[in-house]
């Protein structure tokens, strides 16, 4: 994506770093990770990769800037990449623009050990690297990149330990924070999630082949029979003779991502054996009965805030409209992006359904605020379409930390709720009403049915909640402050 694309619309939402597919004992394998990845593109569109081995060829592997679509449809690129087994990487970096990033740090990482060649590719965010770092620099190790990801090439090629599969769980013991990585040798694909389960790994069926990926709307796009999640702490070695499971970390409870639930998973994907659509859907029903208000019309901020819109309506009774239009075809440089266009700005991407919003109340509903100046613009572009009331609910609790475990939130200083009450980000952004949905709401809509358990929280929250399961020591010891305990 072209870096004023992401300007402003798009950089004023959190993003999902990365998405992982993995493909064994399936013919040209390297045609299903492009698949799979196509599917998880919505997680990751600054750059993808794809490695496979093949009997006689060996590894081979390609790494391009760019959307899915752009690069692994290309038939030529695709018969480099020959073989039964490959994975793949979408990636989104936090400076969120190709310039800032070197096909260097474009997963999968490729390492050759003793007992042969091994890749990875990694989702989450290892919150101890940079003293891992340090300490592999130390002892001999040169880093090829500045991803995080890459201390668990280095920790493995460390390890003692004569199976790939052990040299990982060597590796990953080592490791703090999230991850759920995705790992093939010439014949074996490797599943793995930390134990807190905070990013998502699913396990499918293709013919007499496996499929490993970030999200089942990925093994529906191959035609994969999905079978079940890749458990918290769990490892599963897949090869020609099926799938062996094992439990290198200690168990304790899981903390899923529970943004996973309101944003970043699509409303397709099924998760914890719920659906995503259904979750954000009874996210909006939730929304209605905390914070009801007198409309005419409900209308998302799409596309994200859609199904929760839907929900909205049908609890409050209030009419679902397409008040706001989005252009699907912005994902490429049409003009030369000059000073006058950028400023544009939102208008590039949404554009307001004047015939149906004119001297209307309006219920705008939208996933989450972030920094809060796509609210604003939304907002008078919405005013100077007639609206005689604007009204903004949000389906998730105010975004007031950031997250360290695999998303890009920007510093806590920019975050919009941390530095204002309810009523002071409702004046600034110049709205009739401003409400978001409790934490214990959110839970209720995810399926714990009697809310957040504080003791013990169901899922991870600490973007919310300011909680976190793992101490980011990295972020600690360059000044981070942990909230204060109550």
């Amino acid at each position: 994506m072209e870096p004023w694309l992401s300007h402003p619309f798009d950089d004023d939402k959190l993003k999902e770093e990365c998405g992982v597919f993995g493909a064994v004992n399936v013919q040209d394998a390297a045609n299903f990770v492009a698949l799979g990845l196509h599917a998880l593109q919505h997680r990751g569109q600054e750059a993808g990769g794809i490695i496979t081995h093949h009997a006689e060829r060996g590894f081979q592997s390609a790494h391009r800037f760019g959307l899915v679509r752009d690069n692994f449809t290309s038939a030529k690129l695709m018969e480099t990449l020959p073989g039964s087994i490959g994975i793949g990487h979408v990636r989104y970096s936090t400076a969120g623009s190709k310039g800032a990033t070197a096909i260097r740090d474009v997963q999968p990482f490729f390492g050759e050990f003793s007992m042969g060649g091994a890749a990875i590719a990694h989702n989450g965010n290892i919150t101890n690297a940079d003293a891992i770092r340090r300490e592999l620099i130390e002892r001999g190790s040169i880093f090829q990149s500045s991803s995080d990801s890459e201390c668990i090439i280095h920790l493995m090629a460390r390890s003692i330990q004569k199976t790939h599969a052990e040299r990982l769980k060597d590796a990953l013991r080592r490791c703090e924070g999230a991850f759920s990585v995705i790992a093939m040798t010439r014949t074996k694909l490797i599943g793995v999630r930390d134990r807190l389960g905070v990013r998502p790994l699913v396990l499918g069926k293709i013919g007499d082949g496996y499929a490993l990926a970030s999200e089942t709307c990925a093994l529906d796009i191959i035609g994969a029979e999905f079978l079940r999640e890749i458990e918290p702490g769990e490892m599963v070695v897949i090869d020609a003779k099926g799938v062996v499971s094992s439990r290198p970390f200690e168990r304790v409870s899981p903390r899923f991502c529970i943004f996973e639930q309101v944003y970043f998973s699509r409303p397709d994907s099924i998760i914890g054996g719920r659906s995503v659509y259904e979750t954000r859907r009874q996210i909006g029903v939730e929304l209605a009965r905390e914070a009801p208000v007198e409309a005419d019309l409900v209308c998302p901020v799409p596309d994200s805030g859609t199904p929760a819109a839907i929900g909205y309506s049908q609890e409050s009774g209030i009419p679902f409209a397409m008040g706001i239009i989005r252009n699907q075809y912005m994902g490429r440089t049409f003009i030369e992006p000059s000073e006058q266009i950028r400023n544009m700005g939102v208008r590039l991407k949404l554009n307001v359904n004047r015939a149906l919003i004119e001297g209307k109340r309006v219920v705008l509903v939208d996933d989450s605020v972030v920094r809060g100046t796509t609210s604003q613009k939304i907002k008078q572009m919405i005013l100077e379409a007639g609206a005689a009331e604007v009204h903004f609910r949000i389906a998730s609790p105010p975004t007031t930390w950031p997250c360290f475990y695999g998303v890009d939130t920007p510093e806590r200083s920019k975050l919009l709720a941390a530095r204002m009450s309810e009523d002071e980000m409702r004046d600034y952004i110049g709205v009739d009403s401003l409400k978001f949905v409790s934490l214990d709401g959110l839970y209720r809509a995810a399926g714990a049915l009697e809310g957040r358990d504080d003791s013990c929280p169901q899922f991870c929250d600490a973007c919310f909640s300011g909680e976190y399961p793992v101490a980011p020591s990295d972020m600690i010891e360059r000044g981070f402050e942990l909230k204060a305990a109550e």
